[in-house]
């Protein structure tokens, strides 16, 4: 195979292998040619009639911006000519009945992260392929670990594809000369230690004690647990916050907090958190609410909310640790966590 096959070529190769391969790779192969098409889209802006007018609020009241609905349109065509029995789209209230008995489902955020746009900051595309179960709607209330595939579009600098598929993630890189993904980087593994955290710090007031604690002894530095100073990183973009850490490595958290609309997380736990967690753990890292695995959950409804954790396995495991060590939801901003347990027992 040539050492940098395009993603068709590189999807043939791999779907002899898979099971229901051939449709799976139909699945991928469509919703690339949906992201070059709004690559290009987001790129023209305005020059496309695309000025980020409000459009409303979507199913979980969140505001939607013109190229939001123009995002879910593209990338809801695309899967209605492909293997695919059912969409659950942030963008729209209700799961979408396609072809019953097409062999897989498929949780997608169409453009996560257009507020981001008017900053000219990396936007993306998350999706998530489970098979369909005994019936299209069901598939979606099983755990993450059905998933069979999962990626990530990123539009930013360069397009880029991170597609986490026969357990391995690979990243690809849009050639715009030739209008498709090209294979860039094989099997990419997650460094194992990096001085690193991405959180929005505006919200400590809010934190339980765990997320508390573990960002205060990194913000200590070479004189708290960690032993070492460390660097803080917040994009503010899920997809920008991924591919830093398949990159560079570190954690990423966005923690539920004391606010009513947070308790449970604000990241879905479908077509964020799932397919997210998947490429995590596939690159050798891990994905928690700091309680429990997200690959292990499933999800109450089609827009259900959840805390993420994500990154280095190590990082994850020291926030899982502190969270076992406290008590659910919250506890008092002035509750001395580390006089009772510490991140090295």
């Amino acid at each position: 195979m040539d050492q940098t096959p395009s993603l068709d070529v590189y999807l043939d190769g791999v779907a002899p292998s898979l099971p229901q391969g051939n449709a799976l790779a139909n699945v991928v192969s469509r919703l690339a040619k949906a992201a070059v098409e709004l690559a290009d889209l987001i790129a023209a802006g305005p020059f496309a009639g695309i000025e980020g007018r409000s459009s409303g609020t979507n199913s979980g009241g969140d505001a939607q911006i013109d190229l939001d609905i123009a995002a879910n349109t593209l990338m809801c065509s695309a899967l209605r000519d492909a293997p695919v029995a059912a969409i659950v789209s942030e963008e729209t209230d209700l799961p979408e009945i396609l072809h019953t008995e097409a062999e897989f489902c498929v949780a997608i955020d169409p453009l996560d992260g257009s507020a981001n746009l008017a900053n000219n900051v990396s936007t993306g595309t998350i999706f998530s392929i489970r098979p369909r179960s005994r019936d299209a709607l069901s598939s979606f209330f099983e755990p993450g670990t059905t998933q069979r595939a999962a990626g990530c579009f990123i539009y930013g600098p360069q397009t880029t594809l991170v597609l986490a598929l026969n357990g391995s993630v690979d990243v690809f890189l849009l050639d715009r000369r030739k209008g498709e993904f090209v294979l860039i980087r094989r099997n990419v593994h997650i460094p194992a230690h990096a001085a690193e955290f991405a959180i929005n710090m505006s919200n400590r007031r809010h934190w339980n004690s765990a997320v508390r604690a573990y960002i205060d002894q990194c913000l200590l530095g070479a004189a708290g647990e960690h032993g070492e100073d460390f660097n803080m990183r917040w994009i503010g973009s899920l997809v920008a916050e991924a591919f830093r850490i398949l990159t560079r490595g570190g954690v990423f958290l966005y923690p539920a907090d004391a606010r009513r609309s947070y308790r449970e997380g604000r990241l879905r736990l479908l077509y964020e958190a799932h397919p997210i967690a998947l490429i995590m753990e596939w690159a050798g890292g891990a994905a928690s609410t700091g309680r429990d695995r997200i690959l292990d959950l499933c999800a109450r409804m089609p827009h259900q909310r959840v805390p993420l954790i994500m990154g280095s396995a190590r990082a994850v495991r020291d926030l899982d640790v502190l969270h076992q060590g406290t008590r659910p939801l919250f506890e008092s901003s002035d509750a001395p966590l580390f006089a009772r347990r510490g991140l090295f027992l």
